[in-house]
């Protein structure tokens, strides 16, 4: 019983911190899914130079490891530009997260777009349209009901990988945690921020399916 009390007494604590947990993966998930359609149309481009480029941007940042991408943006960049000197740790962790998320969601929406029936391009070519107007008024919306299930997939991915943050200090759901283990020197304490995670991630995996659901009515 004194441990379900002493675990009560910390739920204001670590719900506070799952504010930030939250808004940090809702943010940097829009900020990457506005990014990533550009680097998407990037990708398939028939310019070289723009494929090549956004390339080699996607293959970076799936490449390396999201700890150290965080790393770099907080820590190394400030050393080599200190015009980047970032003194918001929200904001570098917000950065590195938009960065890399916008790289896998590129790839999903790259995917959906080229698994659109190639009648279709020919179709719209012969009625005169133009390239923007043929991704925007046909392909797209689409592709986008093939996106939803993959990028609902990431964002339950990028919730859990919020964790990463507290490296640097963010006072994310697993920061406060771990605070509150140190501070306490009780171990009870990841129980319920674990239960916590469990019931965001059940929550948000809910409304996808269903959006997910409701979708699949229309293929």
């Amino acid at each position: 019983m004194d441990n379900l009390q002493k675990m009560l007494t910390w739920m204001p604590s670590l719900l506070k911190a799952t504010e930030i947990t939250l808004l940090l993966s809702i943010l940097s998930t829009l900020t990457a899914l506005f990014f990533s359609v550009f680097l998407a149309l990037g990708k398939i481009s028939k310019r070289k130079i723009i494929s090549k480029l956004t390339g080699a941007y996607i293959f970076f940042f799936r490449g390396t490891p999201l700890l150290m991408q965080l790393f770099f943006i907080y820590y190394t960049l400030p050393q080599l530009l200190p015009a980047f000197n970032i003194k918001s740790r929200f904001f570098a962790a917000w950065l590195a997260f938009s960065l890399n998320i916008a790289a896998y969601l590129a790839e999903i929406i790259r995917a959906a777009i080229q698994s659109i029936d190639k009648g279709q391009f020919e179709a719209a070519k012969a009625l005169g349209m133009s390239y923007s107007q043929t991704m925007r008024l046909i392909i797209i919306p689409q592709a986008y009901r093939r996106m939803i299930p993959p990028i609902c997939n990431e964002f339950v991915m990028v919730l859990k990988d919020t964790s990463l943050v507290s490296i640097i200090a963010v006072v994310d759901l697993t920061y406060q945690t771990k605070m509150i283990a140190s501070q306490r020197a009780n171990s009870l304490v990841y129980i319920p921020a674990m239960l916590i995670y469990l019931v965001i991630t059940a929550i948000f995996t809910f409304i996808f399916n269903k959006l997910e659901e409701k979708l699949s009515v229309y293929e």
